[in-house]
């Protein structure tokens, strides 16, 4: 079901977003124009002349026939020659100006097309510049096939921005079809113009049996991303530049379509990503926001530090839509550098698409992944020993992006994400390279026990093999696998991290490995036979244990993790209806690859927290090293003298102070909200008393842990009046 967006005019780019007040009631829909009307006609087998697509041009020479146009698919009421293309033309009346409150364009096409109303051009898909009509044999970015032959439904442009453009009487709808060559096995045309209106009439004709009625998004208490393209298609290649607007009042109140943009409103570039979720109808993208100029713009949203580039995850087969917002607040919850997220409610050219998660691109930056940046002049020494941010994934992704591993069973490929593996110097590329060899070699020979802490840092290894472990995630330690090396001066080691993409855990999936709550998954999933043999090492096993002694006992209770989950759920009570609303083929049918199928969003949570209950259980269980010693206490009720910590006053009003009477330097308190948002963190001063303002904060509870390096040993909640 599509759900269109009637209280946000967007004016054409490059300009900025407006709001405008409320359209008028709409009372229902009706067809102006249809595919299968007569159409004048021209194939493009040269230029069509100037203004062709203007209303005072004359086509009296220009064939009619019954759209749609093209060839080789059997959708074609009028078989024109293969070629680059067809322009086509269509007179419409309007009867009542002042009757339309809303104007959508359904396009089903093959391979590219650009619409223009009275001669301004309103949308276009897959082919060149905004404002620039193509010549009749341009190429169109990527191959499109039509849809509505085989069951689809067509792609829809509201043009709610160019209402303006219509006239009381005569109009022209202009469609320049353009195919990917002219010698291509087929072309489509066939394009649909309908209108809501604001009485009972009916003045026009009815909607076509596909033709899925929008109905009214208004408010919201999750944030409301507001994109507009400009008519053009978002692609997985080339990026595209829109404009974006963000209306965020902030936690607690409700955000409406009619508010201003007051998070964001500016330039945006925008393109699909993702690999396997391509198929999925709701899409991924990446985002970068730019100046007007087309710089990098880095800007703080919802509170994340200041970047440009940045991710819209959208949950499809994940029912729930919150396994990654869990497995991020997971990775939040140890400490480490995890991608921050805001879940939100996308709209895109004034029509709804659901429950988003925005998060944060994995990137080297100081407030992301904080390693130094490599530049050109960094080709020995010090300097030539970091950062580099890598991850093991598909090769056929990264082509020309990495190399292949020497070591294990069988090559593995490492992409070098950044700095781009087709941008460093010789001498850079060697260095990584030989150190993950190097690195490799030590983990599969005989001195692996006395040399593996020389080359891996161990707590970030121990931390992100548990959250993968936690979700049991079938593409853990395979795909979008990364980890990153440090400067030898900070550190220098192999860092594993951070964590990415939970949508096939917590039994999500049905294919390659057990989806039940049982059993390690890193066996089956991992083809790095250095990860397998680092879990066989016995003080690796023993931080393993320790650490998840010390996380289960805080932050990672049972009790703590599901009233994340249900505080979660709470948050998308009304948003969620709305989601399966439009994406309505999704609750109680099979979408790959799901292995459990419920029948409502309730069933779909219930199973995953019936999951996690069990396989936590398995790991307290099951889980390496046990019977290790610690050699902190990970109990909140038995800290030792040398760990006393004290925060006072609890209810807090103003003020918190925090007493440390340790005497160790590397102390961290963390205050994070019930949802897990990260309000506070500071380094404790030795035997002295550290104090945080929390006057703007909101009343209510809070969640503090306190740690040393890798382990949590305080840990507790701290309320606000």
């Amino acid at each position: 079901m599509r759900l269109l967006i009637y209280h946000t005019i967007y004016l054409t780019l490059p300009l900025l977003f407006v709001s405008t007040a409320l359209y008028a009631q709409i009372d229902h829909y009706e067809t102006m124009v249809y595919a299968d009307d007569i159409w004048s006609y021209r194939v493009a087998d040269s230029e069509a002349p100037s203004g062709w697509m203007q209303p005072g041009f004359d086509d009296t020479a220009w064939p009619q026939g019954q759209g749609g146009f093209g060839y080789g698919d059997g959708d074609d009421n009028t078989i024109i020659p293969q070629s680059n293309g067809v322009y086509m033309r269509l007179s419409f009346d309007v009867i009542d100006i002042n009757a339309i409150e809303t104007l959508i364009l359904d396009a089903d096409y093959d391979d590219a097309f650009v619409a223009y109303l009275n001669g301004v051009e309103v949308a276009r898909s897959n082919i060149g510049q905004v404002g620039i009509p193509p010549a009749f044999d341009d190429q169109p970015d990527s191959y499109h096939e039509a849809v509505l032959y085989d069951g689809g439904t067509p792609e829809r442009y509201v043009l709610d921005d160019n209402l303006g453009t219509l006239q009381q009487g005569s109009n022209v709808l202009a469609i320049h079809i353009v195919n990917y060559s002219a010698n291509s096995s087929d072309l489509t045309g066939r394009m649909y113009l309908s209108v809501g209106v604001n009485h009972p009439n009916q003045v026009y004709g009815t909607i076509p049996f596909w033709f899925d009625v929008p109905f009214d998004f208004t408010t919201s208490n999750l944030p409301i991303l507001m994109v507009n393209t400009g008519g053009q298609t978002i692609v997985d290649e080339p990026e595209i530049t829109a404009q974006l607007g963000i209306i965020h009042n902030g936690p607690g109140n409700m955000n409406s379509t009619t508010d201003p943009f007051n998070e964001y409103d500016g330039q945006i570039t925008i393109e699909i990503r993702g690999a396997s979720s391509q198929s999925f109808p709701k899409k991924q993208y990446r985002i970068e926001t730019q100046t007007d100029m087309g710089e990098n713009n880095n800007v703080s949203l919802f509170g994340m530090p200041a970047e440009n580039d940045w991710v819209l995850n959208g949950p499809y087969s994940d029912k729930t839509l919150i396994r990654n917002v869990l497995s991020y607040q997971l990775g939040a919850w140890t400490g480490r550098y995890t991608p921050r997220y805001q879940l939100c409610e996308l709209v895109i050219n004034g029509e709804y698409r659901g429950v988003y998660v925005w998060l944060e691109k994995i990137k080297r930056d100081n407030d992301r992944v904080d390693m130094a940046k490599v530049t050109p002049m960094d080709i020995e020494g010090d300097e030539l020993t970091g950062g580099y941010l890598m991850q093991i994934d598909r090769d056929n992704e990264f082509i020309n992006e990495g190399w292949y591993s020497d070591a294990g069973d069988y090559p593995y490929f490492y992409a070098l994400e950044d700095p781009e593996y087709d941008e460093i110097l010789p001498v850079q590329r060697a260095y990584i390279e030989d150190y993950i060899n190097e690195f490799e070699a030590v983990m599969t020979g005989p001195n692996m026990v006395s040399e593996y802490e020389d080359y891996l840092n161990v707590g970030s290894f121990v931390d992100y093999f548990l959250v993968n472990e936690i979700g049991k995630h079938v593409d853990a330690f395979k795909l979008s696998f990364y980890m990153h090396k440090k400067k030898d001066s900070n550190g220098g080691k192999l860092h594993i991290g951070p964590i990415w993409d939970f949508n096939l855990a917590y039994g999500n999936f049905d294919f390659a490995c057990d989806p039940s709550p049982y059993d390690w998954i890193y066996p089956c999933t991992s083809p790095v036979t250095w990860l397998d043999n680092t879990l066989t090492i016995p003080a690796v096993q023993d931080s393993v244990y320790c650490r998840w002694t010390s996380l289960r006992e805080t932050v990672w209770s049972t009790d703590n993790i599901m009233g994340f989950i249900d505080s979660v759920v709470l948050d998308l009570e009304d948003a969620k209806n709305r989601n399966f609303q439009y994406w309505d083929d999704v609750i109680g049918n099979y979408i790959w690859p799901n292995d459990y199928v419920g029948q409502s969003y309730e069933d779909e949570v219930n199973f995953m927290k019936n999951f996690l209950q069990v396989r936590l259980d398995w790991m307290d269980e099951n889980m390496f090293g046990q019977g290790a010693v610690c050699s902190v206490s990970t109990s909140t009720e038995d800290v030792s003298d040398e760990w006393d910590i004290t925060l006072f006053p609890n209810p807090m009003q103003d003020y918190l102070q925090v007493k440390n009477n340790s005497e160790l330097d590397g102390v961290l308190i963390r205050i994070y909200t019930l949802d897990g948002k990260l309000m506070h963190k500071q380094a404790l001063p030795n035997t002295d008393i550290a104090e945080i303002k929390i006057q703007e904060w909101p009343s209510g509870s809070y969640l503090y842990n306190i740690s040393k390096d890798i382990s949590i040993v305080q840990a507790g909640v701290l309320v606000k009046e």
